[in-house]
């Protein structure tokens, strides 16, 4: 039994948020919530949000037993890129990145 949630296009750069994906990969669900909870690290609410997103899917559609819950797969993949630029010497421009992520997190029973 597993159950997914996806959150797409949050605007935070993906090798931030995956260093709190990395922290919580493997987790018993309660354990990761508790840590995400108490980080403080700007992805570590969206990522919390999604994983109890996926939580509740697994409980409502699937009818799995929350205390028996896992993170199966947590994956932080690179979203749109905004392109802007910012005025420099000289006339000239730089141009500024402003990344965004897809967070995807799938929860099963052990």
């Amino acid at each position: 039994m597993q159950a997914s949630a996806y959150l797409r296009g949050y605007r935070i750069s993906p090798q931030k948020a995956r260093l709190v994906a990395d922290q919580v990969r493997g987790m018993r669900v309660e354990k990761a919530l508790e840590l995400l909870s108490y980080s403080n690290k700007k992805a570590a609410l969206p990522i919390k949000k999604c994983l109890e997103s996926a939580i509740a899917n697994a409980e409502h559609n699937e009818g799995a037993d929350v205390d028996a819950l896992y993170i199966a797969k947590i994956c932080v993949d690179e979203g749109a890129v905004l392109k802007r630029f910012h005025a420099r010497a000289k006339g000239r421009g730089t141009r500024i990145l402003k990344r965004t992520s897809h967070f995807s997190i799938t929860v099963a029973e052990k």
